[in-house]
């Protein structure tokens, strides 16, 4: 059995090695692309590779998983010698922050405080983060919630929030009321003709409603709406590549398939797939 201190000293290792090699890349004599990059130029890489990983993660490969994870920690190493290089922080000051919040988000872990189950440790962390940054008297409790989070999350955020400052349904049955109201007030502005632009933003917004308030029905039943469409989404496209595959036994093209044959192929990839 490998000992615990021979391995936090091997991890300790593995990551400086990987700071050298981004200094290294960074340095004089370093990489022309490297040297150029900037906080700002690596936005666009950190989020292509933190979607890669959550293919990885998707798909149930530990290769897969394992080497995007490492993709990454670059992106993040990189950014922090970044500003090392301005003489701001570094990876072991990110590192060294983020495990002192972590500690003191857990006092059921590193403390004497005691949790009854989950919601309760969610609770309790909240009530710490709003601890840590006092808010100015115009601020809202919405301000956490990142603005470039794709809609999804971002409304599923939103409404947790709002939740937890009472403005809630009693019960999942009254938000699925107002799903009612909703899909009604959508099909009042279809009925419209949306002919015009201002009919077509009436429909937007109301299909936009319907949208939203389906994520607080997922966050009364505690399903994350982005897990469950992500779901279902690759639910559909298994089953559609298995209608492909059909079609092309029969050597068509999909677009070529009658419909009442399409609808054949649908049911059978059904009884082929969960």
């Amino acid at each position: 059995m490998t000992d615990k201190t021979e391995s936090t000293d091997e991890t300790s290792g593995r990551l400086q090695e990987l700071i050298d090699l981004v200094a290294r890349l960074r340095g004089d004599r370093g990489c022309p692309w490297d040297r150029k990059q900037t906080h700002e130029t690596l936005r666009t890489y950190l989020v292509e590779e933190m979607f890669e990983l959550i293919d990885a993660i998707d798909s149930g490969s530990p290769d897969s998983i394992c080497e995007e994870l490492g993709d990454v920690l670059f992106q993040l190493v990189f950014l922090a010698q970044l500003s090392d290089e301005k003489g701001q922080f570094d990876m072991r000051e990110v590192i060294h922050r983020n495990a002192r919040k972590m500690i003191r988000r857990h006092p059921h872990v590193f403390g004497d405080a005691h949790v009854s189950g989950t919601s309760e440790v969610r609770r309790r962390w909240g009530e710490i983060k709003k601890t840590e940054k006092p808010r100015s008297r115009d601020a809202s409790i919405l301000d956490s919630v990142p603005a470039k989070l794709p809609a999804l999350m971002r409304a599923y955020r939103i409404s947790e929030r709002a939740a937890g400052a009472g403005f809630d349904w009693e019960d999942i049955h009254g938000v699925l009321g107002k799903v009612d109201e909703e899909l009604g007030e959508f099909k009042e502005a279809l009925s419209n003709g949306g002919s015009s632009d201002a009919d077509h933003t009436s429909m937007m917004l109301e299909f936009g409603d319907i949208l939203f308030t389906l994520v607080n029905v997922a966050r009364f039943a505690a399903i994350h709406p982005e897990t469950a469409l992500a779901g279902s989404t690759r639910k559909f496209e298994k089953r559609f590549r298995r209608m492909e595959r059909k079609a092309a036994e029969k050597r068509k093209p999909i677009d070529a398939v009658p419909r009442d044959e399409l609808e054949s192929f649908w049911k059978e990839a059904k009884n082929e797939t969960t």
